[in-house]
């Protein structure tokens, strides 16, 4: 079931990783981390690591910590493995929470949300790319 839960958070960040992407001058298929290929958005993989333990993560802990998410959130005839729609539309809802929620950015000095992140990690590639900023890894400050 956790497995499950992990696999379906994962996917939802990789979706909105990869609207970020296109919101930049970059190309999905082509990264640094995972293996490159004209059928597979591995740029949307590398970021999305960045933010799977910040935004999903806790996510995961959040929902079963607060029994949101049980087990019988999952389909008993598929062996747990499968996520009920109610079960789904709730993750899906408080991840669009998670995402919209603000903080207070150190270096721009305003509130950017969670899914803008995504996309000023992206921008940092870029500035990286054209030799304007060196690249330097996300890291949490709050």
């Amino acid at each position: 079931m956790i497995n499950s839960l992990i696999s379906f958070v994962n996917s939802l960040i990789y979706s909105k990783t990869l609207t970020e992407i296109y919101h930049t001058q970059l190309n999905p298929t082509i990264s640094y981390l995972h293996e490159p290929e004209s059928r597979r958005y591995s740029l949307c993989l590398d970021l999305s690591e960045i933010f799977k333990p910040l935004i999903g993560d806790r996510l995961i802990f959040s929902l079963l910590n607060k029994n949101q998410i049980t087990e019988n959130s999952f389909t008993r005839e598929l062996n747990f493995l499968h996520l009920k729609k109610e079960a789904s539309q709730l993750i899906v809802n408080e991840l669009e929470k998670k995402l919209q929620a603000t903080i207070m950015h150190k270096d721009l000095h305003r509130k950017v949300s969670y899914q803008y992140l995504i996309r000023l990690e992206a921008y940092k590639l870029i500035k990286h790319l054209i030799e304007e900023k060196e690249y330097e890894g996300f890291k949490m400050w709050w």
